[in-house]
């Protein structure tokens, strides 16, 4: 996939956060050591979202590519901004979105895979 596709399916992915009453506090925020590809709050409660985009579904959609490997991953990343943020009095829960097809549509948000 591109950089642009996934920064395509990035952006649709806070949009879709942005209705559900997120703020978006980062998107595509890297280090030398990990990366998270949208960071939104709601209240007190951070979302750290793994952004998957598939075109077609002839392969699996996104939600199948978010493995046990993945979701350590995400877990130091948050961990790693928590503490660079001074955020660590907030709860943090570890998301994923999917986006498909040529029109980059949220297929499926589960904000908490922890």
């Amino acid at each position: 996939m591109s950089t642009e596709l996934g920064r395509q399916a990035e952006q649709a992915a806070a949009e879709y956060a942005q209705r559900l009453g997120y703020t978006v506090l980062a998107q595509n925020w890297r280090t030398r050591w990990c990366e998270i590809d949208l960071i939104v709050k709601k209240a007190q409660v951070i979302l750290f979202v793994e952004v998957k985009y598939r075109r077609t579904a002839s392969f699996g959609g996104g939600l199948d590519y978010v493995t046990s490997r993945k979701l350590l991953q995400m877990h130091f990343a948050a961990e790693f901004w928590l503490a660079k943020h001074q955020q660590q009095a907030y709860h943090y829960r570890l998301a994923v979105a999917e986006v498909s097809g040529p029109a980059f549509e949220v297929t499926a948000w589960l904000d908490d895979v922890s």
